[in-house]
C-alpha cells in the first residue's frame, strides 16, 4: 500500500479515484501534510490562486523564486502547483457532476477551466472517463435540489458544532452583508465584480450544504473555496482537542464543546475593518457603526431585502477615499481605518496567508492605528491557528475565571505558551467560558 497525502499526488504516479469509495469527496488536506511553506502554497493553489496567478506569481507570494516551489512541492507531497491546480480544478468539477444539474460547459468554467476541450481532456486524463459517463455513473443520493440557486456539498473530517459557529458570527454579523436565520447563514458576495450571494446550511454530520445565487458560474470554485475557510472546515480538529484536553486549565472546555471551531473569515479585510470599529465599544454599538459604513459605501444589491441582505461591503480601495465623518467612528478609528484600506489596496498588506504568522503579525502592526491585539484577532479569523490575542479582556476575564487567580495580559500570554501551536482554538473556548463581568 502506498500512501499520498494529496490526490493530485496519486494522480501523478497513475493512479485514479476509486469509483466505490470516491476518496474525492472527502475534505481537503489538512496543514500537517508538509513543511509550513509548502502548506501555505498549497492552501493558495488549492484556494484559487492559480486561477489568475502564475506558478511565478503564487512563488513571490511565499518569498520564493518558482523553481525553488515546484522543488520544495515535488520533494514533500509529489506533485507540481501547477499539477495541484489541475487536479483540484477537476476534483470540484467531479463533486458538480455528481451534486448539480448544471450543463456541462457550465461545469469547465466553474471549475476554473479555459475551454471544454481541456475540461475533458483533464477529467478524462485524471478520472478515466469522460465527463459524460462520469454524470451518468452518479447515484441518485448525490443530486442536491435546492429552490432556486446551485446547491453544493462541502465535506468536513471531524465534529462541527454548528450552532455554536452561528451563535458567534450572528454576535458580529454586518447588517444589510451578512444574516443568520433558521440555522442558515447568509451573506452578499462579489464575484469577479458582479454582486452575488450565498446560504449556508448544516447539511448532515460531515458537510454542509451551501446554495449559491451567482450571476455566472466562473467563479464558484473560489466561492466555494471561501466557504470552506469561512466555517474553518479544513482545520485539523481531532489535533488540537487531542492536544488541549490534556491541559489541566483548558480539559473541561474541550470536553464540553468538542465540536468548536473557530470561526474564519468571508474576507480578512472587512473582518479587519469590523475589529477596528469594535475597539473600545461593545459588540452591540459596533455593530450599529459597521451598518453605518456599509449604507454609505457599500454597493447596493437589489432583491435581496426578503433575506435581510441589500449590500456588499465596500472595497479596501473605496474605504481608503471613504468620507466616515458622521458614522459614530472617533477621529483615530477613522484613521485607522484608511490606513488599513490603503495598506490592503495597495498591496503592501496581503491578507492571504501567504506569509508566515510572525511575519503577518510584522505586516498588519506596522500599519498606523494597527496594534497587536487587532493583528491577532484578523490572524485567527484567517485561519493562523497560533494567532492569540493575550491582551484581550475576554480571554483574561475566562483564565481567572477557571484558575481562581488574577491575571495580566502578560500572564495570560506566558500561560498561552503550553498552548502552541493551537493558541487560536485554546481562545475560542475561553471565549465561551462564564465568566463574572467587572
Amino acid at each position: 500500500m502506498r500512501h499520498f497525502d494529496l490526490a493530485a499526488a496519486a494522480e501523478v504516479a497513475g493512479y485514479r479515484a476509486c469509483m466505490r469509495c470516491r476518496p474525492y469527496r472527502a475534505a481537503d488536506p489538512g496543514d500537517s501534510v508538509a513543511s509550513e511553506v509548502v502548506c501555505r502554497g498549497i492552501r493558495l493553489v488549492i484556494g484559487g490562486s492559480m486561477r489568475h496567478d502564475s506558478e511565478d506569481e503564487v512563488a513571490g507570494r511565499l518569498g520564493l523564486s518558482a523553481r525553488h516551489l515546484r522543488r520544495l512541492f515535488q520533494e514533500q507531497v509529489g506533485v507540481t502547483p501547477a499539477q495541484l491546480a489541475r487536479s483540484s480544478r477537476a476534483h470540484f468539477a467531479r463533486r458538480l457532476l455528481d451534486d448539480s444539474d448544471l450543463p456541462i460547459t457550465d461545469i469547465a468554467f466553474a471549475a476554473g477551466f479555459g475551454s471544454l476541450r481541456q475540461f475533458n481532456r483533464t477529467v478524462n486524463e485524471i478520472f478515466r472517463a469522460t465527463p459524460r459517463e462520469l454524470r451518468a455513473r452518479r447515484r441518485l443520493a448525490d443530486r442536491l435540489i435546492a429552490d432556486g440557486g446551485l446547491p453544493l456539498r462541502l465535506s468536513f473530517a471531524g465534529r462541527l458544532d454548528w450552532d455554536a459557529m452561528l451563535e458567534y458570527l450572528s454576535a458580529r454579523s454586518i447588517k444589510g452583508v451578512e444574516h443568520i436565520s433558521g440555522g442558515a447563514y447568509r451573506r452578499t458576495i462579489l464575484v469577479d465584480g458582479d454582486p452575488g450571494a450565498i446560504e449556508v446550511r448544516l447539511g448532515g454530520p460531515d458537510h454542509l450544504v451551501v446554495t449559491a445565487h451567482l450571476p455566472h458560474w466562473a467563479g464558484l470554485m473560489h466561492v466555494a473555496h471561501q466557504v470552506r475557510r469561512l466555517f474553518s472546515l479544513d482545520f485539523d480538529l481531532d489535533a488540537a482537542n487531542a492536544a488541549l484536553e490534556r491541559d489541566p486549565v483548558l480539559a473541561g472546555q474541550i470536553a464540553a464543546l468538542p465540536g468548536l471551531r473557530a470561526a474564519g473569515a468571508w474576507d480578512p479585510f472587512e473582518v479587519g475593518v469590523r475589529a477596528i470599529v469594535g475597539q473600545q465599544v461593545t459588540v452591540a454599538g459596533a455593530g450599529t457603526i459597521i451598518a453605518r459604513l456599509v449604507e454609505r459605501h457599500g454597493i447596493r444589491v437589489p432583491g435581496l431585502g426578503q433575506f435581510g441582505l441589500t449590500h456588499v461591503f465596500p472595497s479596501a480601495e473605496v474605504l481608503a477615499e471613504a468620507d466616515l465623518a458622521g458614522t459614530g467612528l472617533t477621529g483615530a478609528r477613522i484613521e485607522a481605518i484608511r490606513n488599513f484600506a490603503s495598506a490592503v489596496g495597495d498591496g503592501s498588506l496581503r491578507l492571504d496567508r501567504s506569509r508566515s504568522l510572525d511575519d503577518q503579525l510584522a505586516s498588519m502592526v506596522a500599519v498606523p492605528g494597527l496594534g497587536p491585539w487587532t493583528a491577532h484577532y484578523v490572524a485567527l479569523r484567517m485561519g493562523e491557528a497560533d494567532a492569540f490575542p493575550s491582551s484581550d479582556l475576554g480571554l483574561r476575564r475566562s483564565l481567572e475565571a477557571l484558575t481562581g487567580s488574577a491575571m495580566t495580559s502578560r500572564l495570560v500570554d506566558q500561560m498561552a505558551q503550553r498552548w502552541r501551536p493551537w493558541r487560536a482554538h485554546a481562545a475560542t473556548h475561553l471565549w465561551r467560558t462564564p465568566h463574572r463581568p467587572d
